[in-house]
Order: C-alpha cells, then structure tokens, then sequence
C-alpha cells in the first residue's frame, strides 16, 4: 500500500487513513498529530495539540521541543538530567527525537498500519511502531516493541490535547485510583520565568481536591480544563489493580465528543498530567502554551531514568516506576487512543462498561456515549478476528 509523505506544520510526515480517521506522524521524533476522527461524520475533530512555534524558525536546544505535538512514545520518560549507569538520554527519550524509519504501510480487510522502526543508539536496541486504523472505528490502535536493549526503562506515552478558550469546558475523569501526587520537584521555576501552582510532592485522593502553594487557596479542582491561566502544573494519579483496560477521558462538551485512551495498568500504571496554560514565558513557550497532556506511563513522573529505576516515594508505595527489558525477550507497549460523540448535556465520565467490541462511558446522570473498539488488543495483541485467520 503507498503512504501519503506530507509536510504538515513545518514536520516532514507519513499519513494513513481509514473510513473514520486520517492520522499523520512525523519523520522526527513520531509525533502523532494532527489526527482526524469521524472524518466520515458531518462534524470531524481534531484533539491533538501541535506546538505553536511550528515555522517560526526558533533555535530550540530541546530536541523534544522541536516537532512537539499529539501523541509520542517516551523511552525513557522524563527529563533524563542525571546518567544512568554511563547513559546520558535526551528529554523523553531517542523515540521521541530521532528519525524513524518507514518499513511498510498494510491493508488488511478493513485495517490500515504503518510500521516505522529505530535503531536506538544511548542503549543499543531497536523500537518498532505500528499504529492500526480500522474503518468503523474512531480509534487508533498503537503497538511498540523494544527489543534487544537490558534494564529497567521508565517508558510511556505522551498523550497532548488541544485545550479550547472556554475555561473549565473541557472534564477530565480517570479509572479508579489509587492516590495522586503532586510533582515531587519544580516543574516552574521563576528563575527560568514559568510558574506552578500546585504543592510539591503531596498526595491527594481524587481530582477535584488537589493541593495548592498557597494557604488561603489551598486546593484546587484539577478535573475540568484550561484552568489557572499563567501557570503550568505536572500531577500524577496511579492506576488501582484490575483486569478491564484502565481508561482516561477528556469530555469536550460544547463539541459534542470525548477522548479517551485505554491501556493496561500493570504496564503504564500511572497517568501524568501535564496542565500547561500560559504559564512558561522562556522561548520557545513565550507565555502562549495551552494543552493538556494525559500522558500514560510508567515512571516516576517525568523525573526521569535515575530516579525511576531507583527506589523512591511510589516505589515504596508499590507502584512501579520502570519497566525491566530483556535482550532475549522483546517487550511490547500495546495502548488506544479514539473519540466518541456525545448527546447533548453529557457531563464528566463517571464510569465505563467494556462489552465485546465497544466500550460506553456514563456520565453521572446516566448518559451514554459508546464507541467500537477491540479493548481486546490491550491483552491479546490482535485487533481483530481476520488477524487470526489472515
């Protein structure tokens, strides 16, 4: 099957489509975005962010920094400052600033994949992604493999929104949880013009009760987005134990849809939540930024390599914050990302009920918003039924 290559938002990139979606990742870096669901419908939506210095011409000394933008594999996650038995890794890894390679582009019965492969050089390796398009899904169905590589590697998806003007509109809802955590460290530093708002390092049961620096105002609800403009916040909530998918969802309700992701939470059993909202005033951010990154890993937040292989605050909690890779057996990060309309007053997911082939979300009156996909790959690795027959 021939690939479409395109330059979209100054990013060299391979699109593939389906019935429902039209999905573009880039050459560098493989940044997914920007992505097109229910492109079929009278109403198509496009959730991912792509960074706003896209064509500006800016020297960016941040490899990530240069074609950030929707969905990306981390591997490491984090910002990777302290070596790691003598390596040194770019913020969020070689996967997420490299070029990828293109192997092939399939057809088969009503799925579309593009493979892409790299050769990782920090810690020797090979990573391959494949990302499936199903026609009658508004889903993209994402697989990557590392093989060949030793050690315990915080790795993970970096999950970014595109936040609308309206503030609290959009509603954000998880699984059941465990606990949060605020950032252990300073993820806004005024020295470096960017402002933070939540406390350092204090945990909190649900969302909508999460701790703030000040005293007067000394919680904040961080369930509903773009909230606390000028300020940019890194949180975390960590996934209870269970055999269903864990689930985030994003409810853009004035647009009539939500976004989830689906993953298994003894692989990335934790959510971190990048809120930025005008609030880092160095280049290239410029006081502009505003997305939401749910970012689905494994890692001790975006701390990095050093301290997630090591023993630390979650750790000792019992969540684990690194994933251990074997040369002699590869691992494979499954993980699903789609859209689903919702009727009119749908409010904030309160749960979601897995049948075979769909997944609804409920708000807390009882709406409903369904959508076709095979949760089953999360376990099995197969999307579908042909894939066994083919």
């Amino acid at each position: 099957m021939k690939v479409s290559v395109k330059t979209i938002s100054s990013q060299p990139s391979w699109v593939i489509r389906s019935r429902n979606v039209e999905l573009a990742v880039t050459q560098l870096g493989g940044h997914m975005a920007p992505v097109t669901f229910r492109r079929d419908s009278a109403r198509p939506v496009q959730p991912y962010y792509v960074s706003p210095w896209q064509g500006e011409g800016l020297k960016i000394d941040d490899p990530v920094l240069v074609p950030l933008r929707g969905d990306f594999f981390c591997a490491p996650f984090g910002a990777n400052a302290k070596p790691f038995r003598g390596e040194k890794h770019v913020c969020h890894g070689e996967p997420a600033t490299a070029k990828w390679t293109f192997v092939s582009a399939d057809r088969a019965g009503p799925a579309t994949s593009l493979t892409l492969a790299m050769n990782t050089k920090v810690r020797p390796g090979t990573v391959t992604k494949c990302l499936t398009l199903v026609d009658g899904h508004d889903v993209v169905y994402c697989r990557h493999v590392l093989a060949g590589c030793a050690g315990p590697m915080p790795l993970g998806h970096h999950a970014t929104l595109a936040l609308p003007g309206v503030e609290g509109s959009v509603l954000v809802s998880t699984s059941p949880i465990r606990f949060g955590m605020t950032n252990p460290t300073l993820c806004g530093n005024p020295r470096n013009r960017q402002y933070q708002s939540f406390a350092l390092g204090e945990r909190f049961a649900r969302l909508q009760r999460v701790p703030l620096l000040w005293k007067r105002q000394a919680f904040a609800d961080a369930s509903h987005f773009p909230a606390r403009e000028g300020f940019t916040d890194i949180l975390a909530v960590f996934n209870r134990p269970a055999k269903a998918p864990a689930w985030t969802t994003a409810v853009f309700g004035r647009a009539g849809f939500l976004w989830f992701s689906l993953k298994d939470p003894a692989m990335l059993p934790t959510t971190v939540f990048w809120i930025a909202n005008r609030g880092r005033h160095n280049a290239p951010w410029n006081g502009r930024n505003r997305c939401l990154g749910l970012e689905d890993v494994c890692g001790y937040f975006a701390e990095g390599i050093a301290d997630s292989a090591r023993p630390n605050a979650l750790t000792r909690a019992g969540v684990p914050t690194a994933v251990k890779l074997s040369p002699r057996r590869p691992t494979a990060v499954r993980y699903i990302q789609g859209v689903a309309p919702t009727p009119c007053g749908f409010g904030r997911v309160a749960r979601a009920v897995f049948s075979p082939g769909a997944v609804t979300f409920v708000d807390g009156a009882g709406k409903k918003a369904t959508a076709a996909v095979n949760h089953e790959f999360l376990q099995t690795g197969e999307i579908a039924r042909w894939e066994r027959e083919s």
